[in-house]
């Protein structure tokens, strides 16, 4: 596994979505669990839009969680983030995914997210790996090459982040439609100046005002 820049590239957006979630909670939604992974170019069509790899599209579900469409965008890279928010208790459960591997020796080398400075001890924990250390506790799940991260802000339980990791999967269509509800579906297309020549070395043309 590389060292944890598609886990640590994005923490100011998730601080962000952290204070937007708090103070606008009408912005969170759940839908039940689908039956089924949604059809790869619709996940395509919707992810790659805002630039997510479409393999690295990815849901969970978490009891008494609702997720915050407002916090899915892109992550490290190519990766995707989102986090899930509940409104009792305010604890917050985020996910992050990226292409790679984990193994063991990895796993300790890496740096947890909330406590880069501290030493890691991973564990196998029901298929996924545990990881802890300065009093933090991290979950990553592996699905086809895919490193999913979960971590918890707000004192969210150790418990919570474990079946957060375990149910982390390809979403369905109506989870899909939920993702990507506050996304736009097609990116924002590039702001033309009037004022630049077609030739020369393309800087602005200024006007020549009375007096020179």
């Amino acid at each position: 596994m590389r060292r944890p820049r598609p886990f640590r590239a994005i923490a100011s957006v998730v601080v962000t979505a952290a204070v937007v979630l708090t103070v606008s909670l009408g912005g969170c939604a759940s839908v039940e669990p689908g039956m089924g992974a949604a059809d790869p170019h619709s996940i395509a069509e919707r992810a790659s839009a805002v630039g997510i790899a479409p393999e690295l599209v990815y849901t969970t579900t978490v009891d008494g969680y609702s997720l915050a469409p407002q916090s899915v965008g892109p992550g490290a890279d190519d990766g995707m983030s989102a986090t899930w928010y509940n409104e009792s208790t305010g604890a917050m459960v985020t996910i992050r995914t990226d292409r790679g591997e984990l193994t063991a020796a990895s796993c300790v080398e890496t740096p947890l997210w909330d406590a880069p400075a501290d030493p890691v001890t991973c564990t196998d924990e029901d298929g996924v790996w545990h990881r802890s250390g300065g009093g933090v506790d991290e979950y990553i799940a592996v699905r086809d090459d895919v490193l999913i991260q979960v971590t918890g802000m707000n004192n969210a339980p150790p418990a919570e982040l474990l079946a957060a990791a375990k149910a982390v999967r390809v979403p369905s269509d109506a989870e899909l439609e939920l993702l990507f509800s506050d996304v736009p579906d097609v990116p924002a297309a590039p702001v033309e100046r009037g004022d630049l020549p077609d030739t020369g070395d393309g800087a602005p043309v200024d006007p020549v005002g009375p007096g020179g």
